[in-house]
């Protein structure tokens, strides 16, 4: 008898009603899919087929849009639009009940902690469905860095290098996203990952400037 699944059955976010959120976005902005493509890097030809519902976005296309919209991309997936506090709170508690899953070709996956206001960090956790890198249009780029704890199955990362990082179950690796990546489920089943992405062009560093000697 297999074991339990440690997650719930998730809600699914249809490509219709993410289109229809986009689109509602972009337009909440007064920006045109033209000026949207522009901003974000995207063709306007996959931009319109997203607003309608026809293709579903990966996650390297959410963050462009999420940056060139300014809004935190969590929010789209969330079950209920629920309010964010004006200033961050000491701490947000979520489930993945709190959040839908959207699925791509290649990956099942639920973004987390959509309340908490500036984010400098996004948590998720996917389901692993391809097993080969010839599945991808292209390896997956975005800026910052990512860390990844395999929750269940076995997972090869690949990069676009020819580096690659086998993960057994919670094993975990560390990489900068803006070297080209795709994730291969090497387990029989999907293989479940916890992954939480930083986009360092807005996180603020820390170390302090050295001071001239005069």
């Amino acid at each position: 008898m297999a074991p339990p699944r440690n997650t719930p059955p998730p809600e699914i976010v249809g490509k219709e009603e993410m289109g229809a959120r986009l689109r509602a976005e972009r337009k909440a902005r007064k920006m045109t899919l033209q000026a949207l493509s522009q901003a974000s890097g995207i063709a306007v030809s996959t931009l319109s087929k997203a607003e309608l519902g026809q293709i579903a976005l990966s996650y390297e296309k959410f963050a462009a849009l999420a940056r060139a919209l300014g809004i935190d991309m969590t929010r789209m997936f969330m079950l209920r639009d629920a309010a964010q506090a004006a200033q961050a709170p000491t701490f947000v508690k979520n489930t993945l009940r709190d959040a839908r899953d959207y699925v791509t070709d290649n990956y099942h996956y639920r973004l987390l902690m959509g309340e908490y206001p500036g984010k400098k960090m996004m948590p998720m956790v996917a389901l692993i469905d391809a097993r080969e890198v010839v599945e991808f249009e292209d390896y997956i780029r975005h800026p910052g860095q990512e860390f990844a704890l395999v929750l269940s199955g076995k997972v090869r990362i690949q990069f676009e290098n020819g580096d690659s990082v086998v993960l057994d179950k919670l094993e975990s690796a560390y990489f900068d996203s803006g070297i080209g990546h795709v994730y291969l489920s090497l387990s029989k089943q999907p293989a479940e990952v916890l992954a939480v992405c930083s986009d360092l062009e807005d996180v603020p560093s820390r170390i302090k400037p050295a001071r001239h000697a005069k």
